[in-house]
């Protein structure tokens, strides 16, 4: 059994009661969050059972790729400043040093051009070379399959299908003080900044399209975005 933090982060320039005082979008007043949940159960059980196999293999690839556990678990920062326990499929070494990205994230975030890589001509704002990557983890990233463990996040209820992607704390302590709304809703496995360029956007164009998001959320856009994500994830865009 996994501890689910709750505690809200003590942010270093900024309390998590900003982000209470943002202003929600109208739908947290109707019926929407009640069916937001009841899609995220239904679906994420029902992804869970059906790709059970694809997650059994890709668990002994890992295995056998190099030592470690399958799956990979990391404290993550979710609506409204609390914390859980996220859950991937490992595609680092064990023991890989977390100075390669927390360097990365904060000139990413604070907006200086970090050294990306390119995909296909396109340029991806991702750690180049990043050694601590295994043969198996590259794939998966690329594929995004590193991300199905999370739909037992959904189930939980620390995650939902749709929202913004959730951040380490080491990079929530770079955000500048408008970039907190994006913690007023549920994290998400995918969002509009996935089906608009994933890592091929800056971190203020994901930022507000996450803000657009919370702003125009629906039941329809829920759906919207899933289907979208599918053809993107399939065509690897814009992944690393």
């Amino acid at each position: 059994m996994i501890e689910v933090k709750t505690n809200p982060v003590s942010w270093s320039r900024i309390t998590v009661e900003t982000v209470h005082r943002t202003r929600l979008a109208e739908p947290e007043a109707s019926l929407y969050p009640l069916a937001k949940r009841c899609m995220d159960v239904i679906m994420a059980a029902l992804l869970l059972v059906l790709l059970s196999p694809i997650m059994a293999l890709i668990a002994l690839a890992i295995r056998l790729d190099s030592p470690g556990p399958a799956v990979f678990r990391q404290e993550r920062v979710g609506q409204f400043g609390r914390t859980f326990i996220m859950l991937k499929f490992r595609s680092m070494h064990v023991n890989a040093d977390e100075r390669v990205h927390r360097q990365f994230a904060k000139q990413y975030i604070n907006g200086f051009t970090p050294e990306g890589s390119s995909v296909e001509g396109r340029t991806v704002f991702k750690p180049n070379g990043d050694k601590r990557v295994t043969r198996v983890g590259k794939w998966l990233r690329r594929t995004s399959l590193d991300e199905l463990p999370q739909l037992i996040n959904v189930l939980r209820g620390e995650m939902s299908l749709v929202g913004p992607r959730p951040a380490v704390r080491y990079e929530v302590e770079e955000y500048s003080p408008w970039h907190m709304q994006r913690l007023t809703v549920p994290p998400g496995l995918t969002g509009l900044a996935q089906i608009s360029g994933r890592s091929g956007l800056t971190f203020d164009k994901i930022v507000r399209l996450d803000i657009e998001y919370i702003q125009r959320r629906s039941l329809a856009l829920d759906i919207a975005i899933l289907f979208k994500t599918i053809p993107v994830v399939l065509n690897a865009k814009c992944a690393a």
